[in-house]
């Protein structure tokens, strides 16, 4: 299925001459590999995954439709860091990902798309949230063609969805008429008849606030029925779900998967990749 609103930016994105040519050079020497050989995986979910070592293209390279990255904002950048960027330069979510997405998908333009060919980049912000949002969204009105958008309540996807969470403003961002920032909700405090139905692309909590079972052994009925029930309500909201620091192991990712969890939250790229390949 073609995605809608694939007109990338023909002049409106003006990078200065030396970036192009780094920007150039580090998509030589670090390219994608062809997407159309790799299959994609809509239940895999890359933690922290500017912790890698070739940030943003180990998780395309295996599959992953969903990465996650850490954000402060310094100096008018938006750094990309799991500790405040107080000493040494960070990189930017920019540099990291915007960029090298906005090449993907231009290049992807003209031929045959593909499920990697839509992108989810949630981004953690760890700064003050107003801030931090008020500079997010100058930053991507050069991305706005590629960006999935909210407006008047209408949803439209397109190939890069941004869901903020961490220190979200959710007032803020449900006052925007025209929003390109999606949220992320409280999954143990998640009200389908209350929320807003155009705002929340995913809900998610801490694994162990909800479950104790690491694996082994057997889980308790009433853990596993409270997370089923909390997974229908964040359905009805049109939410994924996803428990963030979830034990890194098969039998929880089982269980996840029969609970109906949405989204696999991982650390370990090519075994979740592993997992779904002879899985499912």
């Amino acid at each position: 299925m073609k995605l809608p609103c694939l007109h990338l930016l023909p002049s409106r994105l003006k990078l200065p001459t030396r970036a192009i040519c780094l920007l150039s050079a580090y998509l030589f020497l670090c390219p994608f590999h062809s997407h159309s050989q790799i299959q994609s995986l809509p239940h895999a979910y890359a933690h922290n995954d500017y912790w890698h070592k070739r940030p943003l293209l180990d998780a395309l390279d295996n599959g992953f439709t969903h990465v996650e990255a850490d954000v402060y904002l310094r100096h008018s950048r938006l750094v990309v860091s799991h500790n405040p960027p107080l000493f040494r330069r960070k990189h930017t979510i920019e540099e990291l990902y915007l960029r090298p997405l906005l090449n993907r998908f231009e290049m992807a333009a003209t031929g045959d798309q593909s499920a990697l060919d839509t992108i989810v980049l949630m981004i953690d912000i760890k700064s003050k949230g107003r801030r931090t949002v008020i500079a997010l969204n100058k930053l991507l009105e050069r991305y706005k063609p590629v960006l999935s958008s909210c407006e008047d309540g209408k949803i439209t996807i397109r190939n890069l969805t941004i869901v903020v969470t961490g220190h979200r403003p959710l007032h803020q961002l449900e006052s925007e008429g025209l929003r390109y920032l999606f949220a992320d909700a409280d999954l143990k405090n998640i009200n389908h008849e209350l929320e807003p139905a155009d705002l929340f692309m995913t809900a998610s909590c801490k694994y162990s606030s909800l479950i104790r079972w690491k694996g082994k052994g057997k889980i308790l009925p009433s853990e596993q029925d409270r997370l089923i029930a909390l997974v229908e309500k964040a359905h009805a909201l049109g939410a994924k779900v996803r428990l963030w620091s979830s034990p890194d192991n098969k039998p929880v990712w089982d269980f996840l998967m029969n609970c109906g969890v949405d989204l696999i939250n991982t650390d370990k790229l090519v075994a979740l990749r592993e997992y779904f390949n002879t899985q499912y």
